[in-house]
């Protein structure tokens, strides 16, 4: 194993089994520990704490990574069904929340104040294909100035869109045909500009897509991957970051 790659992680959220595992770039098993909740999203903020975003119960699960619960937070009533919770640098969250059966979909950011979790701001509506709407926002990913990329995930949609830092919308930055699939999760990697895009293409195929961002801007695809370790049920809707720690 390479120095470079000591320091490479990969976590996975299990939601059948409740848990989640923190591999090595070479799958070996790190770790695992159990969340009580079906986790969906996950991300690791600045201090590589691991949030993970319960989506039945409506709550963002903070831990080490270790493993240790760090704390819980109840999302406000507005926010039904979030799907993905990112930290940003103000100590706010991202969140991109809504399913099949609620009227408002989309994004928000959210506060905390006295009384809890406050949203800030929000890009949420009814749902559709329209400018600025959303079917099945699953996934997000901010990067260094706080623009946020949006993955629609549902199969009449299948794009990735962009948010200003104050959540108001810019443009498609992916279509359909770009992905050839529905994306399922984003990663960013903002140092090297590099935007990580799993892809479900049927049921059990899968790749993921690396875009090099530019000024905001997604130029085609610099490389397709295609390997076992990122193949399964449901495609690749478990995997949701790699991160450096």
């Amino acid at each position: 194993m390479t120095s470079r790659e000591k320091h490479i992680c990969l976590y996975f959220a299990d939601s059948n089994g409740k848990c989640i595992d923190k591999f090595s770039v070479r799958s070996d098993l790190f770790t695992r520990w159990d969340v009580h909740d079906q986790p969906f999203g996950l991300s690791v903020n600045a201090a590589h704490n691991v949030l993970v975003t319960c989506r039945t119960v409506c709550k963002i699960k903070e831990f080490s990574s270790d493993g240790d619960l760090l704390r819980e937070l109840t999302l406000p009533d507005d926010v039904t069904h979030p799907y993905h919770a990112i930290q940003i640098p103000s100590r706010e969250y991202i969140v991109c929340f809504g399913g099949p059966s609620d009227a408002v979909r989309g994004v928000c950011k959210i506060g905390l104040s006295a009384d809890g979790l406050r949203v800030v701001q929000a890009h949420a509506g009814k749902p559709g294909l329209s400018i600025g709407q959303y079917l099945s926002p699953r996934h997000l990913a901010v990067d260094d100035q706080g623009f946020v990329f949006v993955a629609d995930n549902e199969n009449r949609s299948k794009r990735v869109t962009l948010l200003s830092p104050t959540l108001q919308y810019d443009r498609v930055i992916m279509s359909c045909d770009q992905l050839e699939g529905r994306p399922s999760s984003l990663h960013l990697d903002v140092q090297r500009r590099l935007l990580y895009v799993a892809v479900s293409h049927t049921f059990d195929v899968s790749s993921v897509v690396i875009f090099r961002v530019c000024f905001h801007q997604c130029c085609a695809p610099t490389a397709r991957l295609n390997s076992e370790i990122f193949s399964g049920t449901d495609g690749l809707n478990t995997i949701t970051v790699f991160v450096y720690v």
